[in-house]
Formats: C-alpha cells, structure tokens, sequence
C-alpha cells in the first residue's frame, strides 16, 4: 500500500490558504531522484504535488538552498526535463509535460509558472537572471540593473542578430557594427569595446554571434569586472545558451525575406539513454541573405552540439563545441556633410566591391558541476576559442564636402586569435548568529593571444556622389604591417550576499587582478611578425576593485536596491600610434533604484538612477589600430524597464532611457559621448487571441524611438532623432495542436531613414534597413 502510494506520487499536506503557496519559505532541498525532491518540497511547504513515479523515472534534481515561494522552487526542480506544472485548486499541484499542457489544455494559460528554458515557453517574463551574481538569484534580490530577453521576444521579433534583441532593453544603443559583420553596443553611455559574453565567457573578437542556439539575452547595466574581468562599465551582454533536454522535441523553421533572406534553423533535444542521464542538443543555421546596400550580402553556416553527462546525482559534466563560418563585408556606411549624414542613397556603397571578408570561429566550452551537499557546489569551466579571419577594408579619411571627392586608405589582411578562458567557482550557503549567508568564491584565468599580418595604403580616391570603383585587388600587395598581441590575466574573487529577517539583502565582495599586456607592432614590407614580438612592450596592472549592493524587500512585490562598484576596464589592450599601451580605463558607479513584481510574477519592472565614471576614455583612429585618449568621462542617468503580461494573452516590453553622458576632460570636454542619444524608448506588445474562432492568431507590433546623437568626439554632426515601427501577424492552427506556426514580420514599416552607429568620425556612419519583410514557416514536434 505505501509503495503505491509512493508510485503515483501523492505528497499530501494540506495547509490552508493560497497565500501560503505564494509566501517565501527557507527550503533546503539536496540535488537528488526528482520524485524524492518533489516530496521534500511537499513537506517543507505544506502543498499537495499530484504525478506518478512513472513519469519521472530517471531525472535528477539540483539543490534549493534559499527563500524562494512555492512556483518559483517547482520552476527550479524541474529546470531541464521540458516539464512543467498547473495549479489544480487551492494548494494542489498537476505535474505535466509541456506537450500535453500545449496539446490536451490549451486554453489553459500558465505561462509565467513554465519552466522558462520549455521549448515554445511565449511569456515575456523571466524572475530569475544569473548574470549579475554568476548565480541562478531571483531579479528582485539582486541588488543590480539587469534585463532579460527571453526566446518568446526574439522568436516573435524574427531577430537574426543579437543587436536586433538588445533593442528592448533601456539604456543600450547600437555601436559601430561594420554593416552587421560585428556586434556592438552602447550601454549607460559607453562602448562595450566589441566584447560580448556567451555564458559568462567572454569573446572580445568582434563576432558576430548566431541566435540560433541562444535561449536568451540578459543585459546587465553598470560595472560588473568583479565577476567577469577587465570589462568596460557601462555594462556587458551576455548570451545564455540552449541546454539540452530531457523531454525529445524539434523543430524546423525556415525563413524567406526582402533582399534575397533565406534562413534555415533547426533544433533537436533529448535522451540518449534510457535513463535519462546522457542528453544533447543540436542546433543548425544556414543564412544566406543580399543586402540593401550596394554589393552587401552575408552567408553563414553555424552549428553547435552539446552533451550534459549526469554522472552522478551530485555531479554533472556539460560539453558545447560551436562552429561559425561567415562570409561578408565590411561596410563603413556613408559619410557626413556639415552637420548631419550626407544626403545619399541608403544603398550607396563607399568601399570596393573587391573587399570580402571571411571568418572562421570554432569555439568548444567545458563545465564540470559537483554538489558537495544541499548547501554547497563547486563548478570548473574551461572555454577555448579560436577565429581565423581575412578582412580587407577600402576606407574614407578625407572630404570635399563640395565636390565630393574623397581619399580613401586601404587595411587588410589575415588575423588569427587563439582565447583561453578557465574559472573555478565554488557556492555555499551557511548560518552565523541566525544570519544566512550565500557566498561565491572564484579564480579565473583569461588568456588571448593574436597576430595580424596585414596591409596598409592607400587606395584611389571616390565620388560618394557619382562613384566609379576602381575594382582593385589591393589585398594582393605585400604584408607592410604587422602586430602580435598577447592579454593576460588572473583573478580572485569574493561575493556574500547577507539575508537578515527575509527582507534586507547585503551584498558584498571584491575581485583582485594581475593583468599583463604585451602589444608589438613593425611596419614595412621587409618586416616579419618576428619583428613585432621583438618589439613588444609588456604593461603589468594590479588593481583590487570593490562591489557593494543592497536590497530591501517590504513586500513580495517591491524591492528598493542600490549599488556601489568601481571597475578596471579593458582599454589598456588599445596602443597609440607608437606602439605605447595607453593606461588602463578606470570605471565608477553609483546606483538606486526599485524594482515591482506583480500579477503573481507575470509583470515585472526596474526603475534605476545611476552615475557612472570612467577614466583614461580611448577613442580608436579610424580606418586605423591604434587609439588615442580622450580624458574623463561621465554618465548618469533614468532607466525603467517593464516586461510581462497585462491581461490574458497580451505580453509586452517598455522601456526608457535618459541618458545623460559627456566628457568631463581633456579635449573635447563639455562634448556629448558619440552615438548617445539623450532620449530613448521602446514598446513592443503581442496579442494572443482569445476568441476561440481566433485561437491560435497572434498580432504584434512596436516602435524603437530615439533623440538625436553626436556622431563623433568633438560633436561637429549629429545623427537626427528616428524612429522605427516593426509589426509582426502568426497564426498556430488549432488543429494542429499549435505545431505549425506561419508568421510575418514587418521592419520599419513606414520606411524611415533610419540610422545604426557611427566609428566615431566623419566617415563611417551606419545606415539602418529600410523597410523590409521576413516571413517564416515552422514545424515542431
């Protein structure tokens, strides 16, 4: 009789009122069988969890260690098996798969209580972010700004790139992205420097990452090198990964487009064995895609298998390899005239149609994860990435703005860069006096190594009015410049978040680095990459930077939080014209704000007030490597994000930024930053129909609005205010259990002449699409 009982699961306690449910509770819940867990969660709360043995045979449980309420803990323990739960009265639980949910239920709508990493999951809303903490803490604890863009919004959105995502996030801005060839941001005022996160590993090589096999985006805003290293304090992007699954799924989506888009992708998850403890997950891209600019176009193939391992309970071995080939070109955009961008065709092309570039990226990620008990963890990451590129680039530096005529440079060649990442983490939670503490210790290793062998001339001057191209291989010339590079560093780390009466949070903690950088350059075609490394010049910085952050939660629904971080930054990688390493970049920051949950989780919100500092600011020369420094700058400003459900079947994201970000010295000071608008906002909402004759439609539509930027240091031209209205129509048959999904998108619907970031001078200014079309057919299983 008890073992039936144990078989189909019934975990009866019956506690009164739907409050208690929904109330935090301490839960201490080791990694073990998920049946045994679910059981333990029953007892520790006072909830009744209906599902058989039979269902979950074979899956495993990470540990709870923390305050969390009921939904919050389910969403946890079943995190990676594709199963998810329904409320079933007061207090009850119904475990079920999230096919049977789609297909057996679907005009029951549950979407904030899923398991966020559910394939097909549509709600907007994600409680949790592990970004800001290097640890799975609900957003309303961390004393930090961060957003989370989840697949629901970059699926509904047709995003292709990830600057298309980072978009419904306040305060971030596009830098200069090449055309599209790389992925640059502007966050609280400042420039990410090319750097980018996938999984908290960083690639600082101006890739361009595939969203293919990304479950979604967080943004965490402010300084954030005491978890991450030597990063600029505005801010870092970071891309989580799709995890392998239990539960098989599939899917197929292939898009068509305006200007020749085709795009296929692919995703497949499962069980290798029987019992569950062998997963993978597959995912495959091929774009091929013509461009509305003159002589643009862009291919990739990507593919990126993992395998999780669950050696143990207690032990879990994770192992991703990516593949990326791209083929493109680099496009430095148009130019300006007096004081805004010239007047000329957003098709009009400034380069050689001679110029192509070509990326390799191969990219293998390895996580061993160990629970020692319920209350303590330790993870080992090794990451190695190499990218082998071949990039000629025909660039403008000097204009007859009344006839037209323009110089132009010629740079190019082969780069390879080899990037070594290791970290050692290790969690835990104990008691002193009452108090709970939740600490993080770490070491990290980040190791990047390259060389360029390369030319630099110069190249025949063009009309931007009536160009003539001189259709001239100039990559065919003999290397005359070469740099071999070499950045380093090691560091410690400390973080303790303190948790007194279940309602103030204090978070403290420091990271110390040794950082080196060794940059030597030669120029001359009887030169050799030998003659660069001879002539490197080793930097060393050791610099301790401290982090302090506090919450204080009243209630469920509302947090206030505050922060104070100071961060060494990346820059001491950038040399001047000499070959001198400049000094590394120092940032500041103060930051408030408070942050709302309501409707039970199903909308969330942050409002931040920041001020932010940055020393030793260098400004890249364009068409060239080698940077100068332009002195002190600051931002401060207003942020607020809002994203989740309103009412039944309607999701948005809104946002607005005032951003406030000039130089404070050397000699531009009293200059606005480049590419920063003051004001910006976006609002994007999707409708699902609830007329059952309608079911399965869903509308969208939003607009990204923004004030005028500087579009160099000294502010001599200004990119005008825009903005840009997307739309997006998807019907999901009824009968087709919403497996076959057919969408539309809309980009700038009204064809406004919109415009992405700028280099930073006179001659590089990106241009935004016009409008466009991207339709989709997608088949899942």
């Amino acid at each position: 009789m008890q073992k039936n009982l144990w078989v189909i699961g019934l975990s009866i306690i019956m506690f009164s009122g739907f409050a208690q449910a929904q109330s935090n509770k301490v839960l201490s819940i080791p990694a073990q069988n998920l049946p045994d867990a679910l059981h333990s969660l029953s007892s520790q709360t006072g909830i009744q969890i209906l599902f058989t043995a039979e269902q979950l045979k074979g899956f495993q449980s990470p540990a709870i260690n923390g305050s969390m309420n009921t939904e919050q803990a389910l969403i946890r323990l079943l995190q990676g098996t594709s199963y998810t739960w329904l409320a079933s009265g007061q207090n009850t639980y119904v475990i079920k798969s999230a096919a049977e949910v789609a297909t057996v239920m679907p005009e029951v709508r549950v979407t904030g209580a899923m398991n966020p990493d559910t394939p097909g999951n549509p709600s907007y809303t994600r409680t949790n972010a592990s970004t800001a903490t290097k640890s799975n803490l609900p957003i309303m604890k961390t004393p930090m700004s961060v957003q989370v863009i989840p697949r629901a919004v970059i699926e509904d959105q047709q995003a292709v790139q990830v600057n298309d995502a980072v978009r419904n996030v306040s305060g971030v801005f596009p830098g200069f992205t090449f055309g599209g060839m790389s992925q640059a941001f502007m966050i609280r005022g400042f420039d990410t420097g090319f750097a980018s996160f996938r999984d908290g590993f960083r690639f600082p090589l101006a890739l361009r990452f595939s969203l293919a096999n990304i479950e979604r985006v967080e943004v965490l805003k402010g300084a954030a090198s005491n978890l991450y290293g030597r990063i600029e304090p505005g801010g870092m992007v970071n891309l989580i990964t799709k995890r392998p699954q239990a539960e098989r799924y599939y899917s197929l989506n292939q898009q068509f487009g305006s200007y020749g888009q085709f795009q296929t992708l692919a995703d497949a998850t499962g069980a290798l064995n029987e019992t569950g403890t062998l997963l993978y997950r597959l995912n495959f891209e091929y774009l091929n895609q013509d461009s509305f600019r003159d002589f643009g176009f862009n291919k990739r193939i990507f593919v990126a298998p993992s395998v999780t391992w669950r050696i143990t309970p207690d032990t879990q071995l994770d192992v991703d390899f990516t593949y990326n080939n791209e083929d493109t070109r680099e496009d430095h955009g148009i130019v300006a005239i007096g004081n805004r961008p010239a007047k000329l065709p957003r098709s009009r092309f400034l380069g050689e149609p001679a110029d192509k570039t070509t990326q390799n990226m191969y990219n293998t990620a390895v996580t061993l994860t160990h629970a020692f008990n319920s209350d303590w963890q330790a993870r080992a990451r090794f990451n190695y990435l190499r990218r082998d590129t071949v990039d000629p680039q025909t660039t403008g530096f000097d204009l007859n703005e009344a006839t037209g005529d323009m110089q132009r440079s010629f740079y190019g060649g082969t780069a390879t860069g080899d990037v070594f990442m290791s970290t050692v983490d290790i969690t835990g939670r104990f008691y002193t006096a009452g108090v709970e503490h939740n600490v993080l210790a770490g070491w990290e290793y980040y190791g990047q190594f390259g060389s360029v062998k390369s030319i630099s001339v110069d190249a025949s001057p063009i009309n931007i009015f009536r160009p003539i191209y001189s259709n001239v291989n100039l990559a065919s010339q003999p290397y005359n410049f070469f740099i071999d590079q070499k950045n380093e560093w090691n560091g410690v780390y400390l973080q303790d978040q303190i948790t007194l009466f279940d309602k103030l949070h204090i978070m403290a903690g420091g990271r110390y680095d040794w950082a080196s950088n060794d940059v030597g350059t030669a120029f001359g075609i009887d030169k050799f990459l030998s003659d660069a490394k001879a002539a490197g010049r080793e930097i060393n910085n050791n610099r301790f930077s401290p982090r302090a952050g506090i919450v204080y939660q009243p209630w469920e629904w509302l947090s206030f939080y505050g922060n104070y971080v100071q961060s060494l930054g990346a820059a001491n990688s950038a040399f001047d014209a000499n070959g001198n390493i400049l000094k590394p970049q120092i940032g500041e920051q103060f930051e408030g704000g408070f942050k709302t949950s309501f409707f039970e989780g199903r909308l969330n919100s942050n409002v931040a007030f920041y001020y932010l500092t940055k020393q030793n600011l260098a400004f890249r020369v364009p068409g060239q490597p080698y940077s100068i420094p332009i002195g002190e700058a600051r931002s401060q400003g207003v942020e607020v994000d809002i994203s989740g459900q309103i009412i039944q079947g309607l999701n948005l994201i809104l946002t607005y930024a005032y951003t406030d970000a000039e130089v404070l010295e050397g000699n531009n000071k009293g200059n606005r930053l480049w590419n920063v608008p003051k004001h910006a906002g976006s609002l994007w909402a999707r409708y699902d129909m609830q007329y059952e004759p309608l079911r399965g439609l869903s509308i969208g539509a939003g607009i990204y609005a923004q004030d005028k930027r500087p579009g160099d240091p000294a502010n001599t031209y200004f990119l005008p205010a825009q903005a840009r209205v997307d739309a997006m129509v998807r019907y999901r048959p009824p009968a087709m259990h919403s497996r076959l999904s057919l969408q539309l998108n809309i980009y700038n619907l009204a064809d406004s002449t919109l415009y992405g970031g700028t280099l930073g001078d006179r001659f590089s200014v990106n241009v935004d699409v016009p409008r466009t079309f991207v339709g989709s057919i997608r088949y899942e299983m």
